[in-house]
């Protein structure tokens, strides 16, 4: 396999890294990952499930969510579209 480009100081964990790039995990997806996992006060293995699910939020509330997150055509959107929109 080719040696890739050194992703820089900004890794914290570089083994956790690589082995997430070899599992096919895009640059930015593998850093935050591997950044996270050097942090003690971080737990990115555990599960939050503090919010309710999508299906329990209002329209008016998967709106606002889709508006925060810049989610374009959302106002001709449907609630089950909205929900679509969010978990993309």
């Amino acid at each position: 396999m080719a040696k890739r480009e050194d992703p820089g100081p900004s890794v914290k964990d570089h083994e956790v890294y690589e082995a997430l790039r070899d599992k096919g995990y895009s640059k930015e997806k593998s850093a935050r990952i591997a950044n996270a996992r050097a942090n003690p006060d971080m737990h990115p293995g555990e599960k939050g499930g503090k919010a309710p699910p999508y299906e329990d939020w209002t329209k008016d509330e998967l709106y606002d969510r889709a508006k925060e997150l810049e989610i374009e055509g959302r106002s001709d959107m449907t609630k089950p579209e909205l929900i679509a929109a969010l978990r993309g």
